[in-house]
């Protein structure tokens, strides 16, 4: 397997580095620990599922490592290294992996305005973006002036940078045209007239140290985080919170699922529905408030009906 593992390594990494970066440390931290030395002609299907079963990893992530091995093995199969269609990874299943361990938060406007308060700049106009329009913290950090048109208020996403690697969106999906509301367009103008970094190219949120797009998770670590906690909300709030956010008030407009899936870029409606799909407390509150009455009017006019069958 070893030598399997070299040759994939060596061909067929992804030119992303965000990809990459994930496969390395895939491979580094479970597969090659458990299987490098393991021959080719004795991988069984139920003896990697059950190894994956013991993993102490979140499911998602087993699903992932599993992903990841299939598509080794079916490198394998076109170069000849093991038989078609004997991939050993086409049989196995990862229970739960599309379950939460944790509900994402939502804010409420409060809480939001509460967290924003605590924040300096360019951290707050970089979380007025991620709440506004819904973006990945990886796209934020990765936008120029260029790529705004203030006179017609759009917004043309099509790069993301992860850990000071610059690189296309996340999928094809992930490049498009969002709209920008005047009232965002004049937070980003005032943010460019004051953007105290200079000779600093084109971005729009520039680190003053290297003039380069900032890592984000130094920025939720030091800000985002400590703000949630010192608002009361405790541990959990970080970038991905905004875009949750972003999606449940969309939803809250009554904006058809298709446009919610647009705005949020997402290949697949489901995702929309299902990953990002949580209703606030208080709109349930409001909607049950509308359930109740009519129940209880109901239950109180067969109990009025009965009672007059009853009366003398």
């Amino acid at each position: 397997m070893s030598c399997l593992l070299d040759k994939f390594d060596a061909e067929e990494m992804p030119e992303r580095y965000s990809t990459r970066n994930s496969y390395g440390s895939m491979l580094r931290t479970h597969i090659r620990q458990k299987w490098a030395d393991y021959p080719l002609d004795r991988f069984k299907p139920m003896a990697i599922e059950q190894w994956l079963r013991q993993l102490s990893l979140a499911p998602k992530t087993k699903a992932h490592i599993r992903g990841l091995m299939h598509l080794i093995f079916t490198c394998a199969e076109r170069w000849g290294t093991i038989p078609m269609g004997k991939n050993p990874l086409s049989l196995i299943r990862v229970k739960d992996c599309t379950k939460r361990l944790k509900r994402p938060k939502i804010l409420t406007i409060e809480q939001f305005f509460a967290i924003l308060s605590r924040l300096p700049e360019p951290c707050r106009s970089m979380v007025i973006v991620a709440q506004c329009l819904g973006l990945r913290t990886s796209e934020i950090v990765a936008l120029q002036w260029g790529d705004f048109n203030f006179d017609d208020l759009t917004l043309r996403v099509q790069r993301s940078s992860v850990h000071g690697h610059v690189d296309s969106a996340k999928t094809e999906y992930s490049r498009d045209i969002v709209p920008i509301d005047p009232d965002l367009a004049d937070v980003l103008l005032a943010w460019k007239k004051r953007n105290p970094v200079e000779g600093n190219g084109d971005w729009v949120f520039p680190s003053p140290i290297t003039g380069e797009p900032f890592h984000q998770e130094s920025i939720q670590k030091k800000h985002i985080s400590p703000a949630g906690i010192a608002t009361g909300l405790g541990l959990g709030i970080g970038w991905h919170t905004f875009r949750h956010t972003y999606r449940t008030l969309v939803d809250e407009t009554g904006a058809p699922m298709k446009v919610q899936q647009e705005f949020m870029r997402h290949a697949s409606i489901q995702t929309t529905m299902n990953v990002y799909g949580q209703a606030p407390t208080s709109s349930k509150r409001q909607a049950n408030s509308k359930v109740v009455p009519m129940e209880l009017r109901s239950a109180v006019y067969e109990a009025n009906e009965k009672g007059a069958e009853l009366a003398p």
